[in-house]
C-alpha cells in the first residue's frame, strides 16, 4: 500500500502505521485519532502539554491529588512522604523542572516540585 508512506506518523507515539478512517487517521499502535485537516505540529503540541497522573487521568491547575509512591526528601532536613498523602490545589508548570511537572504545598514539608507519574487524581 503506498498510501502508508504518505501518511504522517501518529503525533502521540510516533508509530508510522497510521491509517484513515473516514476524515480521520488513527494509530492502531496506541488508539489516537486526529483530524487528517489539522496540522501534525498542532496536535504533537496539544498531545504533549497535557499533563496525566499516574492512571492517565488528565491533570489542570487546583486539582488534588494523592501520593501513590512513597518519596524520599531530600534537603530541608529530609524525610519522606508516604503513599496515600493528599496534596491539595497543585499549579502544573509550564515547563518541566527535571521531570517534575507539579508545583504544589505538601503538608509537613512545604512547597515543592512532584511527578505526575507519583500521584493520582483525588
Amino acid at each position: 500500500m503506498s498510501n502508508e508512506a504518505t501518511l504522517p506518523a501518529c503525533p502521540q507515539c510516533s508509530e508510522s502505521y497510521t491509517y484513515e478512517q473516514g476524515d480521520l487517521l488513527v494509530c492502531p499502535m496506541c488508539g489516537h485519532e486526529w483530524s487528517a485537516d489539522s496540522s501534525v505540529a498542532e496536535d504533537a503540541l496539544t498531545a504533549d502539554s497535557v499533563v496525566r497522573d499516574a492512571v492517565g487521568n488528565v491533570l489542570s491547575d487546583g486539582d488534588t491529588v494523592t501520593i501513590v509512591k512513597g518519596l524520599k526528601v531530600s534537603g530541608g532536613g529530609g524525610g519522606a512522604i508516604k503513599v496515600g498523602t493528599k496534596v491539595k490545589g497543585i499549579r502544573l508548570l509550564a515547563e518541566p523542572v527535571n521531570g517534575h511537572d507539579i508545583d504544589a504545598t505538601v503538608s509537613g514539608f512545604g512547597r515543592m516540585n512532584l511527578k505526575s507519574s507519583v500521584v493520582k487524581k483525588a
